[in-house]
């Protein structure tokens, strides 16, 4: 079959997209407002693209032209954490993909535990196997609908301690979710090993 994108709409380029791309790795953003409110927030848009300064990437759309929260908080903040959804968080990471008010809590709705960041105001998720602290780095807008490639600097990574043995993740331990699709998930299945 060919397809020409200028034929589709944008909704239906966005789900030939999130079904080709796949799997992805989910960021599951916790981020801070002035008022002290914590916005949690999954995108599998998500991928680092430096290991020296650490840095992490995450694609935000916008709603309506309209800035979703997290993004709204990490340029008023200039902080975030990035926390890995492991299988056993995944009911609730999802949950947290809801269209709640700005005014509403995730955290505080879902019954979500936080911990303080070390370095930065924005809160880790207490459950999640590793959470990233960030600091805004730089940002780009790509695109018609306002899309937003934001790029955070880890300066502190939170690991469990079991998950990591010689400076390597061992990734079965892990158990992390992928981003499959609509609303669909993948776990890790298979590991190929290729010397």
């Amino acid at each position: 079959m060919l397809i020409d994108p200028q034929s589709l709409s944008e909704l239906e380029i966005y789900k030939l997209l999130v079904g080709i791309v796949v799997p992805r790795p989910i960021a599951w953003i916790s981020t801070i407002d002035s008022r002290g409110i914590v916005n949690l927030a999954p995108f599998s848009a998500f991928t680092f693209v430096s290991n020296m300064p650490p840095l992490l990437q995450v694609g935000i759309w916008r709603e309506n032209g309209r800035r979703k929260d997290t993004a709204r908080n990490i340029f008023a903040q200039r902080c975030f954490v990035i926390n890995i959804v492991s299988e056993k968080l995944l009911e609730t990471a999802h949950a947290t993909s809801a269209p709640y008010p700005p005014e509403a809590s995730e955290a505080e709705l879902l019954g979500v535990e936080l911990i303080p960041g070390e370095l930065i105001s924005a809160p880790r998720i207490a459950g999640s196997p590793v959470q990233m602290e960030c600091i805004f780095h730089s940002s780009i807008e790509y695109g018609s609908d306002g899309a937003e490639a934001i790029v955070g600097e880890v300066v502190r990574f939170h690991i469990d301690d079991e998950l990591i043995g010689d400076g390597k993740i061992d990734q079965r331990r892990l158990a992390p979710v992928a981003r499959l699709g609509g609303p669909t998930y993948a776990t890790l299945g298979s590991i190929l090993h290729m010397p």
